[in-house]
Parts: structure tokens; C-alpha cells; sequence
């Protein structure tokens, strides 16, 4: 199935998708395709914010898009694999029997699976500004990437060492 599919599917059985995904194979190639994949649709949902902000604040639209690419392209991957190698360790202490690349590739999985409501979010952001609308938006991408990666993370780690 394709990565589109898999995303979502992951909305009706996040369990079944990520285990298959899992079942495909310890490939740090393809999980970093869908970290920088994941990445790259948070920098895109940040356009129209971005675009919303120039206007109204005169600041050069270059600058703001060239910050954060740098922010989502560069430095969050960086972030991501830390964050995800030491989910694995925490997990571990508590009983955790996975590998790290699982731990991580359920961060992973989980950021590509909640890109669509971020991309929610930037639009709401660009076209509506601040206020209630923008607020909850972002709750739900939020609590939608926090609970594919707890979902993620336990499936991951309820497997044992391949």
C-alpha cells in the first residue's frame, strides 16, 4: 500500500498500520524518508501563517519561510531521532522490550500520521489569524500526533528485539 493509504488507514486502526509498517523491515532509509517527509508537510502548513505575518507585520516573508525551513528541514529531524532513542530508553526502564529504531520509527510514523491536521491548522492559521478557531485546530493536531505516538511507541515496544 502507499504512504498515503497507510496515513489514512492509520486514522481507523493506527495498530494494524504501524505493525505492518514495522513488519516491513529495520530500514533507517525509509524512516527517515518519512521523518523528512513529516517535516517537510509541517513546513509546508506553515506558509499561510508565515504569509499572514508578513502581511500584517511588514517583516520580509523570505526571512520568516527561511527561519523555519531551517527550524523543520534541519534541526526538528535532529530533534526527532533524539526524542525517539530516548523514548526507547524510557520506555525500557518501564518494561519496554522493542528496539530503539522502533521507538523511533513510531515518533516518526506518528509525526507523517498527524501531518494532515496540521496542515488543517496552517490553513486556518493563513486564512482566519488568532483566535478560538486557530487554538483548537492546533489542540487537535496536537493530541492527534500525541496519541498515534503513545499508540505507536506501545506497539513498538510490546514487540520483542528482532
Amino acid at each position: 500500500m502507499s504512504v498515503i493509504d497507510d496515513v489514512v488507514r492509520s486514522y481507523r486502526a493506527p495498530r494494524a498500520v504501524f505493525r505492518r509498517r514495522l513488519d516491513m523491515g529495520t530500514r533507517e532509509d525509509k524512516a527517515l524518508a518519512v521523518l523528512m517527509g513529516g517535516c517537510l508537510l509541517v513546513f509546508a502548513a506553515q506558509m499561510p501563517r508565515l504569509a499572514r505575518v508578513a502581511h500584517e507585520t511588514g517583516d520580509e516573508l523570505n526571512m520568516l519561510m527561511g527561519a523555519t525551513m531551517l527550524a523543520w528541514i534541519f534541526i526538528m529531524p535532529l530533534v526527532f531521532y533524539a526524542i525517539g532513542t530516548l523514548s526507547h530508553f524510557v520506555v525500557r526502564l518501564f518494561g519496554g522490550k522493542g528496539s530503539a529504531f522502533a521507538a523511533r520509527f513510531a515518533l516518526f510514523w506518528a509525526l507523517l500520521c498527524a501531518t494532515p491536521l496540521w496542515l488543517l491548522w496552517g490553513l486556518v492559521a493563513g486564512f482566519i489569524g488568532e483566535g478560538v478557531q486557530m487554538s483548537l485546530t492546533g489542540a487537535l493536531a496536537l493530541l492527534a500526533f500525541l496519541l498515534f505516538w503513545s499508540i505507536n511507541l506501545r506497539e513498538a515496544e510490546r514487540r520483542a528485539k528482532e
